[in-house]
């Protein structure tokens, strides 16, 4: 979620100029959130910094209230929020010019608007001149202005302006330069002026001459502290003035500070966050600093909010966990240890998603799948936002939380460039559509602007563009969005020549791009303390054009339109909208403004420097009580930084009185009744060149309505049909009544509307569209849905599971839970309220659960079941297979995982050359080889987030002998039992048994076998060319299998382990294989099961005589006899399908401890255990 968006309404006193190029790491979350003004900024895309791009001068402004965004060029964030902290502003760079050096202009007059550009529309062009002066009869009026040139800074590259302007004449202006190479500034000079930009002063040597200072700060809650930081590449300090840069302090850091956030009210508290994601506190303005908390998400961290927060030093802040989750976490600035930590959202969120603004929490939680959004109104417990059930959004972004409502753009499924536009109501949780398919623009800097924009000084009233079909339309709405319409073209051009436009075919439209600066003005201006007036660049005709636009003006709130230049111009509201202040743009250079006393009817030309300068900013109405402008600019590419200071009085010819205003009525279209009241606003009487003053207000009167169908909107749930009636969407059961609603208690029905939040209609329409209030009928329960908290299905062995209940209807009060963990546990509860904050469950052992809810009172049930995998991570995978096998013959491969983990390890077996593995969910398969020679066999297992693999080599052959070996007993004192060990000890007994018969080499395999005490298999297969002939071949075999069992029979076979350790090889009397071969006559069904017998005997007989066991045979868990857990084999049994307990299988208690002994000798563990338990996950 994006904290901010565009600047804010009481960004008065700020100064920017927009940045063409400018980087940020594209949000991870798909919540952001903006405040108005609109447009809206959605999210950014990441752009290339080159030295090349930014090679222009880039300025920041800084606001009164220290909460405009401060961009530096090694990040350059355009949309962050608060990406350097409140008190810092957007960062902005000075375009490059088109137009030639200063000589090339002499002393002509450039960039008047009397300069005419092509057509509206193909209308005919208008005359040369705009209009003169009324005093001087077309002669320029000079303004009295001073200019200030910051001489020996013309270097630098990048500059942060300030200036308060409340009460106060100090301007403070920091200039950098920044190497691209380095990234980092290597100069800067701070220049502070107390005579509102007259003269500067600088001020290096007041902390001094070579310390690079990096950004400034000043408190918005006391303009006179301030608070600037130095560049970390060459120091972390802080310097801090209390006396508007008087004088400083310089205090070290042990961090180094990205961002800074003040607090609302109390002027010594301030957040940073540093480098290495860490946040810390200050509670006297930066000299010393306290830990917050580590991992902390960047621009999510908040001061509480006064009236909702209980404790005023509150931080709301997003913080990492250990694994690698997120979560919102509270506690006090100076006071944030674990036990003083709260967790208002006890499960885990989206990275980038909190959000706190106004009266209002969101959070985003994360599921596979579709998005989840959650919001808290006044700190009240989370709730599920709804939106319209079929809207499935892929980005949502929160607009304006401000009017005691949620604005929300919400790019659905279906969309790519275009946005819908809920409202929320009051308690931000229920969203209705307001309009659809809302046009984005993306930005120079790569952001992406939503074009919707809400008209200052009139609640309710909004402009959107609209993408209809392959066209974009302007519509404008003066109820919330409620109804909508296109805006009606001006009648006449500037020349007084009849505009043929009639709706719905033609229309003016509006380019809705506010500045990324916002004292450079946007293509649309108004202002609050100049209701009606509303100032935009835009065309005439059919749909939304960039070309042959024009600059237009409403002087009654968007019903009739006037044209006043026919190229683009900024403009500037004068003594609170009084007057209007028009500047062409920058890309030439000028040295006039021109001035309107009449709502742009007419115009006056004043000369505001005796060289034409290009204008990277214009500073309006800083303060209250003064009457300055401050613009800033170049008048070359190469000249130092011009600070022109004017003083715009002499314009002016008195003061006010009441004979200078009248009054106007707001309207839409005639109609006299907006969001449900006659407004009526006092306003100067145009062309009254007097000067409005401090006691100015604008609103006169205020009348409530008769409430009328227009004064309501469709509720959640309903849509607006045709004849303009309100109707259940598809998807919507009207008659569901909450399942909060208990007998004998009262709920609203509604009538499918719901009154325009903020509208202040009375009586009328108003108990027809008005929710009802009916008793709670009781009802059986319905639509019952079981969860769990995070919403996945799978969890860890021993971590608690939070399973969620709810219904759909039925009465949550009267209504028994049932809950049934599928592991012999269950747990009921006497009506719904007990499970609110979830039931907390852990299961014991491993396994795929069927967990059961049902739901019932005296009129019915409802039941639902969730099959939840319980996992825990595997430790061992051991491939088992035979070492040499018969061609075209099947045989088994056994893959055992420890710890054992019942039917929830996937198993891929990737056998020979095949190029995909066979995927199983059982330990063994069955593989026939149908050639000769080695092959090679791997499994991997997947558990939880684990993966192990084995892999083995086996022989394939036609026939081959083979004979098992035993050792004496002191090679098990010195066996570890791992692979590699078995490797290597089997070369050393081939070695030896190839002194003692003559043999090829390769012909002879020995496997030792896992497991003490150690035993191995002696394979002699035979000679690849066999053109003697086979019966030759099993004779020699034969030959020298009787060589080697005499040979070892006589104890000749021996070897030596280590120094004074000598390994004597027997022969166990026991052949698996006397000559295997694929024909009848070497096969009897007798023999081989005599052979398997002798063989399980001799097996069982060694693991009770040595009290070790083989560890490829399956282990058992001691079972506890008082509860028995359920597991089932596939999600797709069905009902009928037999309960497997573990009471079923044997349960000997000495074989357990024997495994366990062995298993700690051997140093296998077991990650899923915490005692001394039998290392397996089935234990209960």
């Amino acid at each position: 979620m994006e904290a901010r968006a565009g600047a804010r309404p009481d960004w008065h006193l700020s100064l920017g100029i927009w940045v063409i190029i400018a980087a940020l790491q594209h949000a991870e979350a798909g919540i952001t959130c903006a405040r108005c003004p609109w447009p809206v900024r959605l999210h950014q895309e990441e752009l290339q910094l080159t030295e090349e791009s930014l090679r222009s001068v880039q300025v920041e402004f800084r606001a009164e209230d220290g909460t405009l965004d401060e961009v530096a060029p090694q990040d350059a964030a355009l949309g962050s929020g608060r990406d350097r902290g409140s008190g810092a502003a957007s960062a902005l760079l000075r375009a490059k010019r088109s137009g030639p050096e200063l000589a090339e202009f002499g002393g002509a007059d450039v960039g008047a608007p009397g300069e005419r550009g092509p057509a509206l529309d193909g209308h005919r062009a208008g005359r040369p001149e705009l209009c003169c002066s009324r005093e001087d009869g077309g002669a320029s009026t000079p303004l009295s202005s001073s200019t200030f040139a910051l001489t020996g800074d013309s270097a630098h590259n990048h500059a942060v302006v300030y200036w308060s302007g409340r009460n106060s004449s100090v301007i403070l202006i920091l200039t950098k330069l920044y190497d691209f190479h380095m990234g980092s500034a290597t100069e800067s000079t701070l220049w502070r002026s107390t005579d509102y930009g007259t003269t500067y002063e600088k001020m290096n040597d007041k902390f001094g001459l070579k310390t690079v200072l990096s950004y400034l700060y000043v408190c918005p809650s006391n303009k006179r502290k301030i608070m600037v930081l130095t560049d970390p590449e060459f120091e972390s300090s802080v310097l801090i003035s209390t006396d508007e840069g008087a004088s400083f302090q310089k205090y070290r850091l042990s961090f180094f500070i990205l961002s800074l956030l003040f607090h609302h009210t109390e002027e010594d508290w301030a957040l940073a966050y540093s480098h290495d994601q860490k946040l810390y506190s200050s509670l006297d303005f930066g000299r010393k600093w306290q830990l917050i908390h580590e991992q902390v998400t960047p621009n999510r961290f908040y001061w509480s909010v006064a009236g909702l927060d209980k404790e005023p030093d509150l931080v709301h802040m997003e913080a990492h966990t250990p694994d690698g989750n997120v979560q919102y976490i509270t506690c006090r600035a100076q006071m944030c240890t674990e036990a003083n930590r709260n967790y208002p959202f006890p499960g885990f969120i989206d990275i980038s998603s909190l959000i706190v603004q106004d009266d209002y929490i969101f959070i985003q939680v994360p599921t596979s799948g579709r998005a989840t959004y959650y919001v808290s109104y006044r700190r009240d417990s989370f709730i599920e936002i709804k939106l319209p059930k079929y809207s499935l959004p892929k980005d949502l972004h929160i607009v304006s939380t401000d009017e005691k409502q949620v604005f929300a753009a919400v790019q659905e499924w279906n969309q790519n460039d275009t946005y819908n536009l809920y409202l929320s109501d009051t308690r931000g949780i229920f969203f209705t559509l307001a309009m659809e398919n809302v046009k984005t623009t993306r930005g120079i800097g790569g952001n992406q602007m939503l074009d919707l924009y809400e008209v200052a000084g009139i609640k309710g009233m909004l402009i959107a563009n609209k993408r209809q079909d392959s066209q974009v339309k302007t519509y404008i709405t003066y109820n919330k969005g409620r109804d909508w319409r296109l805006l009606q073209a001006p009648p006449t051009d500037l020349d007084g020549n009849e505009i043929h436009c009639i709706l719905p075919f033609c229309s003016l439209h509006l380019q809705l791009q506010m500045s990324e600066n916002p004292y450079i003005s946007g293509t649309i201006s108004t202002k609050s303390s100049s209701p009606g007036i509303i100032v935009a660049t835009g065309n005439i005709g059919a749909e939304l054009s960039y070309n042959n636009v024009g600059m237009f003006v409403s002087s009654d709130a968007g019903n009739t339109w006037r044209q006043i230049f026919e190229e683009e111009h900024n403009i500037w509201f004068l003594d609170r909208g009084g007057a209007l202040v028009a500047v062409k743009q920058p890309s030439v250079p000028t040295r006039h403004l021109w001035v309107s006393f009449d709502e742009g009817r007419q115009w006056s030309q004043h000369r505001f420097s005796s060289v034409p300068l290009f204008v990277d900013g214009v500073l309006v109405e800083a303060g209250a009580d003064n009457q300055i402008m401050t613009f800033f600019g170049h008048f070359s590419h190469r000249s130092e930084w011009q600070l022109i200071k004017i003083d715009y009085r002499a314009i002016f010819s008195k003061k006010c009185t009441e004979e200078d205003y009248q009054t106007w009525h707001l309207h839409n279209q005639g109609e006299p009744c907006v969001m449900g009241q006659k407004q009526i606003y006092m306003k100067r009487r145009p062309g009254n060149h007097c000067m409005l003053g401090v006691d100015y207000s604008t609103v006169l009167s205020a009348e409530s309505c008769i409430c009328r169908a227009h004064d309501f909107e469709c509720d959640y749930g309903y849509e607006r049909r045709s004849d303009g009636n309100c109707r259940p969407s598809f998807w919507f059961n009207p008659f569901t009544v909450s399942r909060s609603c208990s007998q004998g208690q009262n709920f609203f029905n509604s009538t499918g509307y719901r009154k325009v939040v903020l509208n202040n209609c009375t009586k009328g329409v108003k108990e027809i569209y008005t929710a009802r209030k009916q008793q709670c009928p009781n009802r059986p329960p319905r639509g019952l849905i079981l969860t769990t908290k995070d919403g996945k299905l799978t969890a860890n062995r021993g971590s608690n599971v939070t399973f969620l209940v709810h219904f759909d209807e039925g009465n949550s009060m009267q209504t028994n839970i049932q809950l049934d963990f599928g592991d012999g546990t269950a747990v009921s509860y006497s009506n719904l309220s007990w499970t609110e904050e979830g039931i907390k469950h852990a299961y014991k052992s491993a396994g795929i659960f069927r967990v059961t809810a049902l739901a019932e009172n005296t009129l019915g049930y409802d039941t639902t079941t969730l099959f939840l995998h319980v996992t825990c991570p595997v430790e061992h995978v051991q491939l088992l297979a035979p070492f040499v096998v018969i061609r075209n013959k099947e045989v088994n491969i056994t893959a055992v995982v420890l710890p054992i983990q019942p039917r929830t390890v996937t198993y891929f077996w990737w056998l020979g050359n095949n190029t995909e593995p066979l995927i199983t969910l059982d330990g063994s398969i069955s593989y026939t080889f149908r050639s000769e020679g080695m092959h090679t066999i791997t499994v991997q297992v997947s558990a939880a987030n684990t993966i192990l693999q084995d892999t083995k080599t086996i022989a394939v052959k036609e026939f081959f002998k083979s004979l098992l070996l035993s050792f004496s007993p002191n090679l098990d004192e010195f066996n570890p039992d791992i692979p590699e060990w078995r490797q290597d000890v089997g070369r050393v007994i081939k070695k030896a048994l190839l002194q003692v018969c003559d043999f090829p080499g390769e012909q002879l395999l020995v496997a030792v076998f896992p497991g003490v005490p150690t035993a191995a298999e002696l394979f002699l297969l035979p000679n690849k060319n066999q053109s003697e002939g086979r019966k030759k071949s099993e004779d020699a075999l034969e030959q020298t299998s009787s060589t080697i069992v005499n040979a070892l029979n006589q104890n000749l076979v021996e070897f030596e382990l280590k120094p004074g350790v000598r390994v004597i090889v027997y022969n166990t009397q026991l052949t698996l294989a006397p000559l295997v071969d694929s024909s009848p006559r070497h096969n009897s069904s007798a023999m081989l099961m005599l052979l398997s017998v002798v063989f399980l005997g001799l097996a069982v007989f060694l693991i009770y005589k040595f009290k070790r066991k083989i560890p490829w045979i399956n282990i058992y868990a001691e079972v506890n006899q008082e509860k028995e857990q359920e597991m089932i084999g596939s999600v797709g049994q069905s009902e009928s399908t037999p309960k497997i307990t573990l009471s079923e299988f044997t349960t000997s208690k000495e074989l357990m401890e024997k495994e366990l002994d062995a298993r700690v000798k051997r140093g296998v563990g077991n990650a899923c255990e915490s005692t001394r338990e039998i290392p397996n996950c089935t234990s209960v």
